[in-house]
Formats: structure tokens, C-alpha cells, sequence
């Protein structure tokens, strides 16, 4: 991956000065030019380009003669930034070292805490991708049921709030260019094992088949970088 220019850079830490740390209200508007400079320690001309890349994905407004404004539809824009990984890729693989972190926790979860019943869903949702997979359909939705299943089979209301994440690493793995069939085999493996132990409600075995499935995910978001 090639390193990001300054004026990426700029557009990062203003998106996160915005989104994340939430210092501007949608409408509002920005401090004009010079003081945004000299805060971030860039010349005006890098400003303007990172200011044009986040009206580009709809983060801001310019207004002729009036300013830069927030966007007033930004509550609608993906809280995580996920947005444009075609534009930033190394968000793909942040991306899955994140879900690597937390989805073996939860998958033991769901073992000790699912319900009879969500225990049922979570084995229907693993085999209808395995049924996609065998029938040459596309498994992304299918993928993406199984694995929210998952999660709330874990009782965590938190963890629930983490599901954009899991839908977008699910989808960024399924399409990694060239690799589709490899990816194919993978799932159809890592999913048979992990189901096993979620029949059996074996929280480490499950923790640990998990561990393994998103070390495959990541290695499909290596290969496509």
C-alpha cells in the first residue's frame, strides 16, 4: 500500500475532528481557512483538497461566498467510517483485525447464553451459506444472517451496535477480487467446524474455530490489497 498523501491524511483527521469527536454539529459551519491551517499545521491549498474529498463523500458542504458547512444528512453517513474503503484501503484491513478481536468472544457467548431457540437460527443461517456456497449462489446476505445470529445469541446490547462492522468485512471478504473460489472453500471448512462446536455449546472450541475463520478473512483482505 502506497503511503497516503497530506492532504488524505488531513481529510482523516478532519473527518475524525467532525464524526467522531463530534466538535461540529451537522450545519454548522467551520472555522474559515486560516485558523483550520494552522491548527492541523498544513498549508491552505492541502486544506482546501482534503475539504474537497469529504464534500466528495458527502462529510461537508461548500456554500460559494458563505463557507464550509457540515452536512446536514451526516447522522446518516456510517458512524465507523466504512464508507469509501475503495478510496482508503487500509480501512479493509483495520477492518478485519477488528473483527478478529471481538468475534471469537462472542461467538463463546453465544454458546453459554443463546436460547434453544436463537441456537436453532444460528445452525439454520451456517447452513443456508453452505447451501448458497454449494449451489453457486451468492452467500452475502446468507453470510452476513448467520454471523448477526451470532452476535445476538451473545445477549450483549453493545455487541450489537458492532453488527456494520461484521456486515462490512463480511461483504469486503466475499468480494476480494480473484480470490472468490479459494475464499469459498475456506468458508465452507471454517463454518463446518464452528458449527460443530456451537451445537455442542463448546464456547472455547467455538472461540477458537472463529479465531481461525477471521484469520482467513483477514488473509483474503491481504490478498486483494
Amino acid at each position: 500500500m502506497g503511503k497516503k498523501s497530506l492532504s488524505q491524511q488531513t481529510a482523516e483527521r478532519l473527518y475524525s475532528a467532525i464524526v467522531a469527536e463530534h466538535r461540529f454539529a451537522p450545519g454548522e459551519k467551520l472555522p474559515n481557512e486560516l485558523d483550520w491551517s494552522q491548527e492541523l499545521g498544513v498549508s491552505r491549498a492541502t486544506l482546501r483538497e482534503a475539504i474537497r474529498t469529504l464534500a466528495a463523500q458527502g462529510v461537508l458542504e461548500v456554500r460559494r461566498g458563505k463557507g464550509t458547512f457540515v452536512a446536514q444528512g451526516l447522522e446518516a453517513l456510517d458512524p465507523f467510517g466504512l464508507g469509501t474503503l475503495d478510496q482508503v484501503r487500509v480501512r479493509l484491513r483495520d477492518l478485519f483485525e477488528l473483527r478478529s478481536i471481538f468475534e471469537p468472544p462472542v461467538a463463546r457467548l453465544a454458546c453459554q447464553r443463546a436460547t434453544e431457540e436463537e441456537l436453532r437460527d444460528i445452525l439454520a443461517k451456517g447452513g443456508e451459506v453452505e447451501r448458497c456456497i454449494r449451489a453457486g449462489e451468492d452467500r452475502t446476505q446468507a453470510d452476513w444472517e448467520f454471523h448477526a445470529a451470532i452476535v445476538r445469541g451473545a445477549h450483549n446490547e453493545f455487541l450489537t451496535r458492532l453488527m456494520p462492522i461484521i456486515r462490512q468485512a463480511v461483504e469486503a471478504a466475499i468480494t476480494s477480487g480473484g480470490h472468490e473460489a479459494e475464499l469459498a472453500e475456506d468458508t465452507l471448512r471454517d463454518h463446518a467446524l464452528l458449527l460443530g462446536f456451537l451445537r455442542r455449546r463448546d464456547g472455547a472450541g467455538a472461540e477458537h474455530a472463529m479465531a481461525w475463520a477471521c484469520g482467513d478473512r483477514q488473509q483474503a483482505g491481504r490478498r486483494s490489497q
